[in-house]
């Protein structure tokens, strides 16, 4: 009785076989939800990401959030409460790393794309949001554990943490020199990285010093350190130093297309007659 109950269970699993993470597809979403939100605002995040019925959800706990920032920022700064959320949907092979966020104060969309592509994430549109305005730092953590999922791989854990510490250290960095300048910054310092390899600190520090004169920003002794100490961390993992320039590139590629195109050269337009119309102004505010 019990070989035929098997042989049974067997071949319904055969003609209809359970959709894992792992049979997901291009177009296919999962979400990360913070195991602290109430069931209303689950189901408002839920439809404002556009999320099917069957969606797949990952969970995200505070625990986890301290876990994977604790070493960077303040344990007040992370809180008590998970509640930021994300939607990822995965992309066709090739097409890079998009985000956007909403009710995210701190971290900036480039500084996710940045840490996203040290962790390993490639080809997926991403949307973070929150029900209240948060710095946005949690967001992460779901992303990297909903992708890891997703993908059926495993991220090395020093991997996990340099890409958070990344997102601070970016995040950090933005408050002396500009959110663009950091993100800018941190992204020409990998590319640098993944081409030319430095053997040691004069050749790191050469690099860093490179790209920070080229965004004609000036780095503090403090923030110099802090930037040498996390590169070098980063160097030394077992990252896909090949993956990082990819993907660098594909994001370049896709603000290049968008000021060639037809929406790009019209916001460049508004941009022109904003300027235009300002000295207008200035000028008549003399004559």
């Amino acid at each position: 009785m019990k070989k035929i109950l098997i042989y049974l269970l067997l071949s319904l699993l055969l003609i209809n076989p359970v959709r894992t993470f792992a049979d997901i597809a291009e177009g296919d979403m999962i979400v990360t939800l913070g195991e602290n939100l109430t069931n209303e605002q689950k189901n408002k995040l839920l439809t404002e990401m556009g999320a099917p019925n069957d969606v797949q959800i990952v969970t995200v706990s505070n625990q986890e959030e301290h876990q994977y920032l604790g070493k960077y920022v303040s344990k007040s700064f992370i809180g008590t409460k998970a509640i930021s959320s994300s939607a990822i949907t995965i992309q066709a092979k090739g097409s890079g790393i998009t985000v956007e966020t909403k009710n995210i104060n701190w971290v900036t969309d480039e500084m996710y794309v940045n840490a996203l592509i040290t962790a390993g994430v490639k080809d997926a549109k991403i949307y973070i949001t929150s029900p209240v305005t948060v710095s946005g730092t949690a967001a992460l953590t779901g992303i990297i554990k909903a992708y890891e999922i997703s993908a059926d791989k495993t991220i090395p854990e020093e991997v996990k943490q340099a890409a958070n510490q990344e997102m601070v250290e970016t995040a950090k960095l933005g408050e002396s020199i500009g959110d663009k300048n950091a993100a800018a910054l941190i992204a020409k310092v990998k590319e640098e990285i993944a081409k030319n390899k430095p053997k040691n600190d004069e050749e790191l520090q050469n690099i860093i010093e490179q790209a920070a004169n080229e965004l004609n920003v000036k780095l503090t002794d403090e923030e110099m350190k802090r930037l040498m100490d996390f590169f070098n961390k980063l160097k030394d993992l077992n990252i896909d130093w090949n993956q990082v320039s990819d993907q660098l590139n594909k994001a370049k590629d896709r603000i290049s297309k968008f000021l060639q195109s037809e929406e790009g050269q019209g916001f460049l337009e508004k941009i022109k007659q904003f300027f235009i119309w300002l000295i207008d102004a200035i000028k008549s505010i003399f004559s």
